[in-house]
């Protein structure tokens, strides 16, 4: 069952930028195509980028409302709660759901930056990442340092300036970055190629993990309906990319190459993990002779030693928790998205975890997190 002294970690919540984010950091000749928030004569509130809506909150900032109220539709900084884009507001959320400590991935520039890689001037897009970064680690991480673990973003289209960003970031104290699950969807080089190598070994170095948020490496294919009028099917395939990341990593030659690189899926649930690496172990142990693959190691050993899931709600996945290695788990809340059960957090998760003995429990909410993101419990090493 659940520790009542557990200090639950979520590797998967959001942050919502506030307006002055970009224009408080970028140089003063970027103001007028720097990321702002602009007011439509609806009432609601869009980015603005290079002159063009980049994008509103939907789906992204509905933490407390009736699923009723969910829906497409843009919102404003008025319909959502404070702690969405506050800082001191969101601590108090934490509290009130029974989370201790959040990893936030990005919001306005996507889960890992593809609005800027889309950028007219990269240059600017690197500017703009940077800006965001100095955010997150100097504004909304500083605040409560034991609360809140620093997530950064790369210009992962320039290989040599996310290197830079890689260790610039991580003397600054950031313990991971978002990346595109499956660069090849994109159009770049996939993780078979030796395109990646210098990033990889950056993060290697830094000990900092690399987060593949589900959706930031392109959709899932889905009926035009799907798509559009019925988004629970779009919604309901999205773990698929984290599936697809799992087959196309474990069979390439990253973790052969990088031995200490460490891999979350985020939030691409774990209920599917256990398939998974029965069916890749199958085919890898009889189609290894002939393909360019590493044929002395088993690929499931590859995942328990480098690659790490989360869950929300995922009954068959804490079920199967043996088979998935109870060490590879990690919990997340997913705050303030649609999937997120604030403020019954803490609850709920205690309900999911009825029957798992305490020390299982313990990894999976707390620990396995402190260790992946290499983020101590300060408390208890002072004590």
């Amino acid at each position: 069952m659940l520790p009542s002294d557990a200090k639950i970690i979520s590797v998967d919540d959001h942050v919502i930028e506030h307006s002055r984010v970009w224009l408080d950091r970028l140089p003063s000749k970027y103001q007028d195509v720097a990321p702002r928030i602009e007011r439509a004569e609806d009432g609601n509130d869009w980015w603005i980028y290079e002159g063009q809506q980049a994008g509103n909150f939907a789906l992204n900032a509905v933490a407390g409302k009736d699923p009723k109220e969910f829906g497409l539709d843009p919102r404003s900084f008025d319909d959502m709660l404070p702690g969405c884009y506050r800082i001191e507001d969101r601590i108090k959320d934490m509290d009130r759901e029974g989370v201790w400590a959040q990893l936030c991935f990005p919001n306005m520039a996507g889960f890992a930056g593809t609005v800027f890689a889309k950028s007219k001037d990269l240059e600017l897009g690197r500017l703009c990442v940077q800006a965001y970064n100095d955010f997150i680690i100097d504004e909304w991480c500083a605040y409560d340092p034991a609360r809140q673990i620093p997530l950064v973003m790369v210009p992962w289209w320039d290989v040599e300036a996310t290197v830079k960003e890689i260790y610039r970031t991580a003397e600054k104290g950031a313990k991971s970055f978002t990346f595109v699950e499956l660069p090849h969807r994109l159009g770049l080089p996939s993780w078979h190629t030796d395109h990646w190598d210098p990033v990889l070994a950056a993060a290697q170095e830094t000990d900092m993990t690399i987060s593949l948020h589900f959706g930031s490496g392109g959709s899932p294919d889905v009926s035009p309906e799907g798509g559009t009028k019925n988004f629970t099917v779009a919604i309901s395939l999205f773990g698929l990319n984290s599936m697809s990341a799992l087959a196309e990593l474990l069979l390439s030659p990253v973790f052969h190459k990088f031995p200490k690189l460490k891999i979350a899926l985020s939030e691409g649930g774990i209920g599917w993990i256990p398939y998974m690496l029965e069916r890749i172990d199958y085919v890898w142990e009889r189609h290894r002779w002939y393909n360019d693959v590493n044929r002395e190691v088993r690929p499931s050993d590859l995942f328990r030693k480098h690659i790490f899931g989360c869950f929300i709600s995922d009954r068959h996945g804490i079920e199967s928790r043996h088979a998935i290695g109870v060490d590879n788990i990690m919990f997340e809340s997913d705050y303030p998205h649609s999937d997120s059960n604030w403020p019954n957090t803490r609850e709920l998760l205690a309900q999911a975890l009825a029957d798992v003995p305490d020390d299982e429990a313990r990894k999976m909410v707390e620990l396995n997190a402190r260790r992946v993101y290499n983020f101590p419990d300060e408390a208890a090493v002072a004590a």
